[in-house]
Order: C-alpha cells, then structure tokens, then sequence
C-alpha cells in the first residue's frame, strides 16, 4: 500500500525542492556523513513515519533510516521518533517535506485520540469525515485510525449517504431510497435527518445507518430511543448487520461536537460520532529534526 503514496512524495518534494537546495548545495560538501533525529517537541500520538523514511529515501535511497516508536504510540516531549544516518546533504534536503507529513499525520492523530479519550466507555466511537486536505485524505484516514479513531466511507463512491440536498433535490427521502434500491450495490445505505417525521420515514429495513445532524442532546436522546423502538419490532435479516450492534439502524450523530460536548452526545446511546475537526482543524504535532553527529 505504501507504494501508492509513492508519486505525493515526489510531488511534495518537486514542490520543495524545485530544481535544487541551493543553500545545502553550496555550503555541505557531498561527502559529508551524520547522523540526525526525529524528535517530538511536544506530547502526541505518534503516526506517519513510514511517509516519513518513503521521502528519505526517495531523496537518498542508501539514507539508513530506523524507527524507534511504532505509529498510534503516544509520547512525552523529547522522545525520538526516527534515526537517519547517511549524508548530511541528503538528510537537510529531505527534512522539511518528511517532517509536514509526520507533523500533520501526528497532529490528527493526537486530536482524534482526545476525542476517543474523552468518551472512554460509552460504547460509542469517533469517525472521521471527507473533511480532508486535497491529496492527504488516506493518509489523514490513517492517521485517525492511529488515534483509534475509526474511518467513515472513504469517498463518494464507497457507502450511500443521503443527505439534506439529496433530498431537495429528488424530491423527499421516501424517493431518494426508493432510486438507490432500485440499482443497490452492496453498499451500506446511510440516511442523514432533521426531524422525528423524517427519522421515521427513515426507519425501513433498507437503512442500515440513520445520521443526527446539529441537534441538542435532548433531541439525539429521543431519536435514538425512537430507533431503539423500531428495531426491536424489526430486527434485521440481512448479512449487512454489523456483528455486535447494538441497534439496527446504527445511529451516527454529526455537527456541534467539540471536546467539551463529546462525552454528552456520546451518553445518548449512539453509535457513531463524526468529528470533522480532527482533521480539518487538527493542529500539527511539533516534530524537529536535530544533527546530532557530523563526520
């Protein structure tokens, strides 16, 4: 799989490095050797360094590169990530674009795990969203899994989601579902609404996941007990059912959800928590690439 990432690093590094480092060029002999590290300047959880040793390596394939702590451990301040070893001008041209992947990578990575932390034991779980960098989405993805944070589709072409404009624009939630089942892929079918009405012309056992959007916790409660209503009157007898559910529709809920509203909306019963600000607005994790040795 990390191949794939493979064509990102060199457009990282074009970008970077354009059509030289002049300053390392003109100032680092090429026989130089050192020896360098990665290390953390602040607390977080780690993740990305295999982007990390890929843009290494792309710039100096014989770089001797090792890594220290495995991605999703968290760690203090002036823990070492990465030894690099090899040449010096190599390791200085390669440093910046190897430290914005780790640095982003380890930032969402921390932010997802406060949110996971923060609802520890309430049977629900943090999601992701397509609230991505252009370019970054996978690795992002990634990262939030290193947070132990779980993924939501990947894209638009992974899982059904209907959501508010859908509905405007086919003409209510009844037709929208009817369309989708008359060309089903084996997708789960996701159904986004904005009052009890519409939640329960959602109940239908084509659903499979019903999404809350910016709604108070009173609000969230009671839409999912109306959930819980229905699927104990309807249990599912398709394979689509997740192993251990605990309801049938799973409810997900999204929007007003920041560190100090989490644990709340969590306690409502729901299943599912998307969080689009562990990655839009995930701030980097403050990594520092320090030559230790020269010679």
């Amino acid at each position: 799989m990390l191949e794939s990432f493979l064509p990102l690093v060199k457009f990282a590094l074009s970008e970077d490095v354009g059509t030289g480092d002049v300053t390392t060029l003109n100032t680092v002999p090429s026989g130089v050797g050192a020896r360098a590290v990665i290390m953390a300047k602040a607390p977080g959880v780690v993740a990305g360094g295999e982007i990390a040793e890929m843009t290494f390596r792309e710039v100096d394939p014989s770089l001797k590169l090792k890594r220290l702590v495995p991605d999703g451990t968290t760690v203090e301040a002036g823990v070492v990530l990465l030894q690099i070893g090899g040449s010096a001008a190599s390791i200085m041209t390669a440093e910046r674009t190897a430290l914005n992947f780790m640095m982003r990578l380890c930032g969402v990575a921390t932010q997802t795990r406060r949110f996971v932390e923060a609802i520890e034991g309430t049977g629900a779980a943090i999601l992701d969203t397509r609230k991505t960098t252009p370019g970054l989405r996978f690795l992002e993805k990634y990262a939030v899994q290193c947070g132990g944070g779980q993924n939501h589709r990947l894209a638009l072409w992974d899982m059904y989601l209907v959501k508010d404009n859908h509905i405007r624009a086919a003409g209510g939630l009844t037709a929208c579902i009817d369309r989708i089942q008359r060309t089903r892929r084996d997708l789960l079918l996701e159904v986004e609404v904005e009052s009890m009405d519409q939640l329960r012309e959602a109940l239908r056992p084509e659903v499979d996941r019903i999404l809350i959007d910016n709604q108070p916790v009173d609000s969230v409660r009671r839409a999912v007990q109306e959930v819980d209503r229905w699927f104990a009157a309807n249990p599912p007898d398709h394979p689509r059912a997740r192993a251990g559910a605990r309801r049938w529709p799973e409810v997900e809920i999204s929007g007003g959800i920041d560190l100090t509203t989490v644990r709340r909306y969590a306690e409502t019963g729901a299943d599912y928590l998307s969080v689009g600000a562990i990655t839009h607005s995930a701030p980097a994790l403050d990594l520092s690439l320090e030559i230790e040795e020269v010679g």
